[in-house]
């Protein structure tokens, strides 16, 4: 934990980070619409796509380093469900991250582009933007970074762009 500094409010920050980190690990991927396997695979393989898109450092999400070596497949399903030649089970590791998605399907402008792939019921804000987040968000010891918020407001987004609105 953090040292308690000002009325302990480190100390919450810290377990607010950790319990949003929780849920996070716990929580259900967000509902899709209808996805096409075929239409997908009529492209050919996308691993390299992928790749290149990790290799230029514009893949928006996490591990892209750990992702790479996983691309060099000539397997096309391996491309979006890495790791399944080695499992015993399919699992939520093996489907696609959304930042996946976003090497094509690559117009990031929230709310609208979210309602191409998932329906306007789905629950796509993250489970540690709980009341409050706004205010606990850009403390240094939040363990946020702007890397983790660009799979859902663009590589471009500014801090502003939400805080001035």
């Amino acid at each position: 934990m953090t040292a308690r500094r000002s009325g302990g409010f480190l100390i919450k920050v810290s377990f607010i980070a950790l319990w949003a980190l929780g849920l996070a690990l716990a929580q259900p991927p967000p509902k899709l619409k209808e996805f096409s396997h075929a239409k997908h695979l009529k492209l050919g393989n996308v691993a390299p796509v992928i790749a290149s898109a990790i290799d230029k450092g514009t893949y928006l999400g996490q591990g892209g380093d750990k992702i790479r070596p996983l691309l060099n497949s000539s397997n096309p399903c391996i491309a979006c469900h890495r790791g399944l030649e080695s499992s015993d089970a399919v699992s939520q590791t093996n489907m696609p991250q959304m930042a996946d998605c976003l090497v094509c399907h690559n117009t990031i402008s929230p709310p609208d582009s979210c309602e191409f792939c998932h329906p306007k019921d789905a629950q796509l804000k993250p489970p540690n933007h709980v009341a409050g987040f706004l205010d606990s968000h850009t403390n240094k010891n939040s363990g946020l970074d702007k890397q983790s918020c660009a799979v859902c407001h663009g590589r471009k987004f500014t801090c502003l762009g939400c805080h001035l609105k």
